[in-house]
């Protein structure tokens, strides 16, 4: 059975300063996300879905017919900020839906194989793919058996400005341990990497963090058998967190839950492959020009989906 790829794509992009997810960074106007796809395609998954907004459907309709075709099977699932468990409803003001997390659950609706999660504006690199595929692929996988690729921690920020991070530890074994979300990670004049962290009476105070620091780029990998436990954790945070305008359950705070619970493991996976992104559109240029590189050094097809 091949597994599935699930691709991120409902957030707005208020830090980028637009919708994102159709930026044309390639030299034929191929996305981010087109690069994930043709690269997961070759690794062996079957089936992508799409997590979006109902008020982007139009326009994704559009674009991914047009451009994708019959090239392989594709679907939209939506992520609203209505579209949460009995009894929870969303509090009066706010906007966003509940984070990576909740993401996840939405797609309960139409995954039923091994599949992976990813960010649509993260370029992961081939061998992220095919790595996460061969695992999916195990036959001896058993329930609760998840994984993810992992990155170094310095090659992943962003010269333009702060990001946010699942710092990860693992054991012996190669099995996850813990995962943090760190915020505001930037590395500062003097070469250091720091985040910030609460302090009394609503402060903050830097860290440092180590720039070997092995982090989560929203890479997962999962079996079926994750929807259960993820329904019963997103009502455990809206229990909590339901009245709050801004709130978001992510999904490394999901995995995280569900080690200390030892309802499951994840296995950490090492790529050689260079992740990159955009979290802002000062990055856009130095993207561009990486992905004109691979091109010319043969790497992708022009297009990628002729």
């Amino acid at each position: 059975m091949q597994p599935t790829l699930v691709i991120m794509a409902a957030g707005m992009g208020s830090r980028y300063g637009g919708l994102k997810q159709f930026d044309g960074l390639g030299p034929n106007g191929e996305t981010i996300m087109d690069y994930s796809i043709y690269d997961a395609l070759r690794a062996g998954f079957g089936k992508i879905v799409f997590v979006i907004r109902e008020s982007f459907r139009e326009e994704f309709d559009r674009v991914c017919v047009a451009r994708y075709g019959s090239h392989f099977p594709f679907e939209f699932v939506t992520q609203e900020l209505q579209d949460i468990p009995a009894p929870y409803t969303p509090p009066p003001g706010r906007e966003k839906p509940w984070g990576t997390g909740h993401a996840l659950l939405a797609t309960s609706k139409c995954v039923n194989t091994p599949f992976g999660i990813i960010n649509a504006d993260d370029f992961y690199g081939r061998n992220a793919f095919a790595v996460l595929a061969e695992f999916l692929k195990r036959k001896d996988l058993t329930r609760g058996s998840y994984a993810m690729i992992g990155y170094r921690l310095e090659n992943t920020l962003s010269p333009s400005g702060p990001v946010s991070r699942g710092i990860c530890r693992m054991d012996e074994n190669g099995l996850l341990t813990d995962v943090v979300e760190r915020f505001k990670i930037r590395k500062q004049e003097n070469g250091q990497i720091v985040c910030d962290i609460p302090a009394k009476e609503g402060e903050t105070v830097s860290m440092e963090l180590d720039a070997d620091d092995l982090c989560s780029m929203n890479c997962w990998g999962f079996l079926p058998d994750v929807y259960q436990k993820a329904e019963h954790l997103v009502k455990k945070f809206l229990a909590n967190h339901v009245h709050e305008a801004t709130s978001e359950y992510h999904l490394p705070t999901l995995v995280n839950d569900i080690i200390k619970s030892g309802e499951g493991t994840c296995r950490i996976l090492r790529s050689n492959s260079h992740w990159f992104g955009v979290t802002y559109r000062e990055d856009r240029d130095g993207v561009v020009a990486r992905l004109a590189r691979l091109h010319r050094e043969g790497l992708y097809p022009d297009p990628l989906f002729p």
